[in-house]
């Protein structure tokens, strides 16, 4: 059997329609749907199929909404005999991970991820956070040039998501942001892009988000994994259920270190990566990344067969 490696994509990879073609056409992505909406007492699966696309937008709904086309798009792969060795997820997608690797039920993952999303809402007024995507500047000149605008501004302001050595996200408050990436621009970043996100994600203005989310995880239940989860926070392979839990925890205040994470998942051979949940931002990477992996999507009908079809 070929030794695959499952990805599976955070917030910003969500569009109107993703799922439907899964749902129309496969049975147990039907049932991953009706399962999603009756766990959160509204329909997800409108919201996805049918948008809106700004509600879909707002970060308390696209991270269960997300969630549940990863999950679909995993359970059409499975039934097909496609299942993966080893997983990770960015950020948000690290609990459809955990549902993949077995160590968390479905359902749970996905009112987590609800309530997840209202607390990171939640925990910086509009306006005062902002996040930025520094591209062309080493992840380590990247990180030095926040340390250099925290002191220089006295805000608080980190590299948030190692994505790739091209790429790395930085996260703050506004100000602290847009002296950091004054700062990249001058070291020799190529370009400097403002984010439209909601909050400030992976720094240390979502402690109330993680205090809360902590209370609500503690109470969730965990089990061993089946298979190594790459955790983002300490870019390691983890088994242990209650270290899975205080992984996610972490996580809200803590970097994603993708290419770290991406890079473990390398080391355990796998013939070829899939991407399993809408878009291709997680592929995109891995070619920035390591352009010698083979990596698939998988989030329709046609995707999720090719992928099976290389099984």
């Amino acid at each position: 059997m070929t030794k695959l490696a499952f990805l599976f994509p955070g917030q910003n990879s969500q569009y109107a329609g993703m799922g439907r073609d899964l749902a129309e056409r496969f049975g147990v992505a039907r049932e991953t749907f009706e399962e999603a909406d009756d766990a959160l007492g509204f329909s997800i699966s409108k919201l996805c199929f049918e948008g809106p696309e700004e509600q879909l937008k707002l970060t308390e709904y696209q991270q269960p909404a997300i969630c549940t086309v990863s999950v679909a798009a995993l359970r059409v792969l499975a039934e097909k005999g496609v299942t993966p060795a080893v997983v990770a997820g960015h950020s948000l997608g690290e609990y459809a991970a955990n549902v993949a690797a077995g160590s968390l039920r479905f359902a749970d993952a996905v009112r987590t991820v609800r309530q997840r999303g209202k607390f990171m809402q939640e925990a910086v007024p509009a306006g005062k956070g902002a996040m930025a995507a520094v591209l062309g500047l080493s992840s380590e000149e990247t990180a030095k040039a926040c340390r250099d605008a925290a002191a220089e501004t006295q805000g608080v302001i980190a590299a948030a998501n190692f994505n790739s050595p091209e790429q790395t996200v930085i996260s703050g408050e506004a100000a602290a942001v847009e002296r950091a990436a004054q700062v990249c621009k001058e070291r020799g970043a190529k370009r400097v892009v403002m984010l439209q996100v909601s909050a400030p994600f992976h720094c240390a203005l979502m402690q109330p988000a993680q205090d809360r989310l902590a209370e609500l995880l503690r109470e969730t239940e965990f089990a061993a994994a089946r298979v190594p989860v790459a955790v983002n926070v300490d870019a390691a392979l983890v088994t242990d259920g209650s270290a899975l839990r205080e992984a996610l925890i972490r996580q809200v205040t803590g970097a994603v270190r993708w290419v770290e994470s991406v890079r473990v998942l390398i080391g355990e051979g796998p013939a070829a990566f899939v991407e399993v949940g809408p878009g291709k931002v997680l592929s995109g990477l891995m070619r920035q990344i390591d352009r010698g992996q083979l990596c698939m999507n998988a989030e329709d009908e046609k995707s999720v067969e090719a992928a099976a079809s290389r099984e």
